[in-house]
């Protein structure tokens, strides 16, 4: 299982020089070979005899005139401009496979980070040594064992930090999941999680707090002069109160998602089309406050880590609509309806502890179905025996 620690960093002013002018190098060669990537393609197109642009042709050619035209270069680790071009080829390799967008251009302040392969720094304690800097000491130690793959030293607002990435098989710190049964998870706005036990998470709602604030910090920056000293002052500020909105929220789906993978050991959630939920211009705001993506990012490598799975139901299924005691489902069932009554049945259900208790069943069923075991419901004869796990769920590796 490949894993990343992210730990702050207390560098110096001359260290926190050193990793800003990497990360502009960095910065600089990625947007130098995307250029390149272009007008190589372009000549490509136009004269099909001449070579497809790569990043390994474009590794040769930075090294061939990097001591020429670009010699303060040199100054910093060669793996900053070097693994910059890497990372250029993994995004156009992600686009023409459809995966992501074509790649854009680098800006600073936004994207200040590089990274440094494995046998290039070292970890000790709570201090980690890089190429030509030396060692810098880190907030705490490395929590994980194993093989250490890379290093990325990324800036948020004013505050530096360090993603090692770890190749790790030993999970054995990790108790196994307490195996309450299985349970579903609805994600809505009011509250940021309703469980089909009848929990509910209200969720820090990060940028609804601060939103005074926020506007404030807004409005005082476009009022500096571009240039000015004034101006860098407010900027940082309002990038720290962006950094803090992200950690409040960050934090809040931590908690959450560690409770979740270690409560339960089988966890079902719907496939939900957030890009389309965000062109609701009343919602947007409040769906981009939840952070729906990071939440199923987080719970589906937790739970992989203590032996769970996640079951995640087609984003066309109605789990809101239908009635978890008869099955009946209703035609229409309008949003500002929190409530209903089954015309079936009879049953009163509040709509998100219904859709919750449908993605559970969804989940169990989807179990027995892949499995031909015995489903991890809260039905089950005894409170020990683990849920079967999918055959397919071992054939991909859970990063985090």
């Amino acid at each position: 299982m490949l894993i990343a620690h992210k730990i702050a960093l207390e560098p110096n002013d001359k260290q926190a020089t050193y990793l800003a002018r990497a990360s502009g190098c960095a910065r600089f060669v990625y947007n130098w070979a995307l250029a390149e990537w272009g007008r190589q393609y372009e000549a490509w197109k136009a004269d099909n005899s001449l070579p497809k642009p790569n990043q390994m042709a474009l590794r040769r050619k930075l090294n061939s005139i990097k001591r020429q035209e670009f010699p303060w270069m040199l100054e910093v680790t060669k793996c900053a401009p070097q693994l910059a071009i890497m990372q250029l080829g993994v995004a156009f390799r992600n686009f023409f496979a459809g995966r992501a967008r074509y790649p854009t251009f680098r800006r600073q302040g936004a994207h200040d980070r590089f990274t440094i392969s494995n046998d290039q720094f070292d970890v000790e304690d709570s201090r980690i040594r890089i190429p030509n800097l030396g060692w810098v000491r880190m907030r705490e130690s490395l929590r994980f064992t194993g093989k250490i793959m890379s290093a990325t030293v990324s800036r948020v607002a004013d505050r530096w930090y360090v993603a090692i990435a770890v190749d790790t098989q030993d999970d054995s710190y990790l108790p196994k999941a307490e195996n309450q049964g299985a349970a579903g998870v609805d994600l809505g706005v009011a509250a940021l999680a309703t469980l089909s036990t009848g929990e509910t998470v209200s969720g820090p709602k990060a940028q609804t707090a601060l939103l005074h604030r926020l506007r404030r910090v807004s409005r005082s920056l476009s009022r500096k002069v571009k240039g000015s000293k004034n101006r860098d002052k407010a900027k940082k500020k309002l990038a720290r109160l962006h950094a803090r909105i992200g950690h409040i929220r960050c934090d809040a789906l931590h908690q959450l998602t560690t409770n979740l993978a270690r409560r339960f050991h089988t966890i079902g959630i719907e496939d939900l089309n957030v890009m389309g939920m965000m062109k609701n211009r009343h919602l947007s705001r409040s769906i981009a406050d939840m952070g729906f993506f990071e939440f199923r990012r987080q719970l589906e490598y937790k739970a992989a880590m203590r032996g769970g799975q996640v079951v995640v139901a087609d984003r066309f299924f109605a789990s809101s609509k239908t009635c978890s005691c008869c099955g009946h489902k209703l035609d229409e069932l309008p949003l500002s309806a929190r409530s209903w009554r089954c015309p079936q049945c009879g049953a009163e259900h509040d709509r998100d502890v219904n859709a919750a208790i449908n993605l559970r069943d969804y989940a169990v069923s989807s179990t027995v179905s892949a499995c031909g075991g015995e489903g991890a419901g809260s039905g089950r004869k005894t409170g020990t025996k683990p849920a079967p796990m999918k055959q397919e769920a071992n054939s991909k590796p859970v990063t985090g």
